[in-house]
């Protein structure tokens, strides 16, 4: 009953999460809000795991969570430096 309860909640906070995705601000809320919906997918899937009774479900869970933290750190970096981001203020005085 508790773990039911538990994955209703993580999806009713992916539902939220994926709201900011959507509506963010910058486009830094928007990668802090896909990462934390992979963060919450990891949960499901262990949570899920461990409802069916199958632990094997926590290999796949540590494998998408190491893709989602490379893939978080390849996206940050990509806006930062293409000029997809918000400028500097450097860039913005000119300096650069």
């Amino acid at each position: 009953m508790i773990f039911e309860f538990a994955a209703g909640a993580v999806i009713i906070a992916m539902c939220l999460v994926l709201y900011r995705a959507v509506k963010g601000p910058t486009v830094y809320d928007r990668i802090l809000a896909v990462n934390t919906f992979g963060t919450l997918t990891v949960i499901i899937i262990a949570v899920h795991g461990f409802l069916v009774g199958r632990p094997k479900f926590l290999d796949l869970a540590l494998v998408y969570a190491l893709i989602n933290f490379i893939g978080t750190i390849a996206i940050s970096k990509f806006v930062a430096f293409s000029g997809l981001g918000y400028p500097s203020e450097d860039e913005e005085k000119g300096d650069i």
